[in-house]
């Protein structure tokens, strides 16, 4: 198991708002917590951080090479719910911090499983056979999709594409979205912000996952999205389930 990541403020923002925090469990597992901060600079950027540490703490705290799958869906379970209440208090004593929330995507990835827990429009792919998003964004222009008031080119320009209607730390409790799948040997699965999204094609993302080295990739994708245009941070996380991205089903 290989795990990258490189976060980056863009070529608009002025602050860097998006987290990430990744790392090795043991068995041969890793993890990975992104986090898209908002709420003003200040705020997006407290929320994102304290959300991706106190996640991180956690996992790293309570796993075990013994758990079954549910007892994984229970870990990011706690562990976001523990980081959703720090959040959350946190707006509630500082009225500069008030109103403060973030997206997040975790996962636990092992040799044959991985467990992804979100909240919010950042988002996880699945790449081997394809690239396969495994995450439904929770936003207004992902609703209006489903009800086809727009299309997917649509949502891309329209005017309320940052609205998210579920957020870490914005209210007292959170419902998280889970997604429990193989993993198979010679696949990788990305985790990244929306300003990745936004500005490259899943299929240039997915030949960078499969064509770079794992120690390139993640830095290839951000220069991607800088190179047109960089309108927002931009985050970008992927664990390998193999040797170097050459490795990866084509």
């Amino acid at each position: 198991m290989i795990v990258v990541g490189k976060t980056d403020k863009g070529k608009v923002r002025k602050t860097n708002q998006d987290d990430f925090a990744i790392g090795n469990l043991p068995g041969g597992v890793s993890y990975a917590v992104v986090c898209d901060g908002m709420g003003g600079a200040n705020g997006g950027n407290v929320a994102s951080s304290t959300a991706a540490e106190i996640i991180s703490e956690c996992i790293v705290k309570g796993y075990s090479p013994t758990l079954d799958v549910q007892e994984i869906k229970n870990l990011l379970t706690v562990s976001i719910g523990k980081a959703n209440t720090a959040v959350y208090e946190m707006s509630r004593k500082d009225s500069s911090l008030f109103g403060m929330g973030t997206t997040v995507v975790a996962c636990i990835a092992g040799n044959s499983s991985l467990t992804v827990a979100h909240a919010g429009d950042s988002r996880a792919y699945i790449v081997g056979d394809g690239i396969k998003q495994l995450t439904r964004d929770h936003s207004v222009v992902q609703e209006m999709i489903e009800n086809g008031k727009i299309t997917l080119d649509e949502a891309l320009a329209h005017p309320q594409k940052n609205i998210i209607t579920r957020a870490l730390g914005v209210e007292e409790g959170l419902d998280i979205d889970f997604n429990v799948l193989d993993f198979a040997p010679c696949s990788a699965v990305l985790i990244c912000t929306d300003g990745l999204t936004n500005l490259v094609v899943d299929e240039t993302i997915e030949a960078v996952i499969k064509e770079a080295a794992p120690e390139e990739c993640a830095e290839r994708l951000v220069n991607m999205a800088n190179e047109n245009g960089g309108s927002d941070n931009i985050t970008v996380v992927v664990i390998y389930n193999a040797l170097t991205g050459s490795d990866i089903d084509g």
